[in-house]
Formats: C-alpha cells, structure tokens, sequence
C-alpha cells in the first residue's frame, strides 16, 4: 500500500471515512457518553490516545506478530493502553470516570481501533499508522462532541454544565438514548447525502469534459 500524506490520512480519516458517520463504527458509545459535552470530550481522548498509540505498536510489531494469534496480541495491546486511560481518569476526572462508568474499560472493544490496526497499522509504517489511528480517533471525538452538543444544550440547557445565557425548557427525550440515535441517523443521513450529490456532480462534469473532447476529436 503506498503511504499517504499526513493531511490525506487526516481528511481520509476526519471527513471521506469518518468512523462513525462513513464506516458506522463506534456506535456504542455515541449512543451511550454523549448526553453531555464533557464526557463525550474526555471518551473522544481517550480513544483518540488508544487508537493512535495502538497502531503504532501494531505497526512496530507487524513482522513479529503470527498472523494466527494476531487478534490476541492486538486485543492485549489495546488494553494496556485502555488501562493507562482509565487510571489517568480515576487519578485526575474521578467525576467522569464514575460517569462514563464501564464505557471506558468497552474501549478495548470499540470497532474503530481494531479495525484501523487490521486495515491500516498491519500493512503501513509506525509513524504514519499513528496518525492514522490519531485522526480516526479525532474524527470520532468530533462527531461526539457535535452530537453531545445538541444533546446537552436541549436536554439539559447547559454547555459544558453552565447554564445557557437564556431562559430555557430542558426536553427530556433529549438526555436519553434513543435522541442520540436519531441524531447520529440525522447526521449520517446528512454526511452521505451530501458526498452522493458531490460525486453526482464531479460525474456529470466527467461526462461533459467527455463528449466535448469526443467533439472535438470527431472535428478534427
């Protein structure tokens, strides 16, 4: 595999293949962190660190690892990584390490950082399978954080858990689950609406450029 600029890894993986909105992965804990800005922020990191620092060992180890027990050895890697977070959380955020409760330890299982070490890590250099593993995990973060947003700010009119400048009805749906997945499907929706037309219109012109060289071409 030829290997990408930073900034393609970072588009690629913030924007073309967002995990979440593109890949639809890491679904779990979208649905379950994001009722507020400072837990989906602080779980955002915490597989942001975990995926990069992850690949990067993959990747480092790639010509050591049988191929046979190879899910094994990655599973233990990203635990010991998941167990750096969870203690760094319960020494300096035991607030949100009780919020965010089991969630952080279900890192180990999240979609995004396994997949970005058997797509990515296993066949790529340590530095640029890093910054891959970084910018899926930021792109993950980014979609939280906008999800938890509008969550926070409609279920419980707060940001960041100061209240708004305005008097302000908290709705209730807001502040459970199931708003957080049709949100997600909102954006989904959105995401891939949008990149349809894009490629619609990127053909359209393709096809036109075409038949004017075929013009030409028949002139001459």
């Amino acid at each position: 595999m030829a290997t990408e600029t930073p900034k393609e890894v970072a588009i690629r993986n913030i924007w073309i293949d967002n995990q979440v909105l593109r890949m639809v992965l890491g679904i779990c804990s979208s649905l379950a962190v994001t009722n507020r800005l400072e837990n989906s922020l602080v779980m955002g990191l915490g597989v942001t660190f975990a995926t990069a620092l992850s690949s990067l060992t993959v990747s480092a180890m790639r010509d050591y690892i049988p191929q046979r027990i190879r899910m094994i050895i990655q599973v233990l890697i990203i635990s010991f990584y998941v167990i750096i977070v969870n203690i760094v959380l319960q020494a300096f955020l035991p607030d949100v390490s009780r919020q965010l409760g089991p969630y952080v330890g279900l890192i180990i299982t999240n979609c995004i950082i396994m997949g970005r070490m058997e797509a990515y890590a296993a066949k790529n250099p340590p530095f640029i399978s890093m910054l891959d593993g970084f910018f899926a995990g930021i792109g993950y973060t980014i979609v939280l954080i906008a999800i938890a947003l509008i969550r926070e700010v409609l279920g419980f009119g707060t940001i960041f858990g100061n209240p708004l400048p305005f008097s302000f009805t908290p709705w209730t749906l807001m502040v459970m689950p199931p708003a957080a997945f049709f949100i997600i499907g909102t954006f989904v929706w959105a995401v891939n609406n949008y990149r349809a037309k894009k490629e619609e219109e990127q053909g359209t012109v393709r096809s036109g450029n075409l038949t004017i060289q075929k013009k030409e071409g028949g002139a001459n």
